[in-house]
């Protein structure tokens, strides 16, 4: 039996109507340069050992995290909805955005969670690369978090109604 593929756009409104939160992927391209690219597409996979999984098309992002075989995850709270778009587009990211290296990785100031991880395996599927990695160093804070719903910004939970 042959796979019937749903149209594209179809999947995409109804996978939009899954709440997930927004995260700053963070790495350092081939010349030691900082770059970031903002995806929902963040999972944790294992706790032992603590395992993390992205989705990465091909780019900048994708060639930084193939190359380094590192790569961060920052967790953004609910006022960062601007960096989010900063790093949504092709734009270079604010020069302030990352204040630190953390295990070697730009961390962004403010991140409700912060994950450094060390690539274990990539799969090819489509049009995008899956990167798993073990987490090295986590961090987190009680922010409030920016959560993605139906193709929109919302706060996050313990916001406020």
């Amino acid at each position: 039996m042959t796979v019937q593929h749903v149209d594209p756009l179809a999947f995409r409104q109804a996978a939009s109507r899954f709440v997930t939160g927004v995260t700053v992927l963070t790495a350092l391209d081939q010349d030691g340069i900082f770059c970031g690219m903002t995806a929902n597409s963040f999972v944790t996979v294992s706790l032992v050992p603590p395992t993390v999984l992205i989705s990465v098309k091909p780019g900048r992002m994708h060639d930084a995290i193939r190359r380094s075989r590192r790569y961060a995850v920052n967790v953004l709270p609910h006022e960062a909805r601007e960096l989010s778009f900063a790093f949504s587009g092709r734009a270079k990211p604010p020069e302030a955005a990352a204040n630190e290296l953390c295990e070697g990785l730009p961390r962004l100031a403010g991140c409700v969670a912060f994950f450094a991880c060390e690539l274990k395996r990539s799969v090819e599927v489509g049009d995008h690369t899956l990167f798993i990695a073990e987490v090295s160093r986590c961090e987190h804070s009680e922010a409030t978090p920016l959560v993605f719903f139906a193709s929109r910004y919302h706060l996050g939970p313990g916001a406020p109604l």
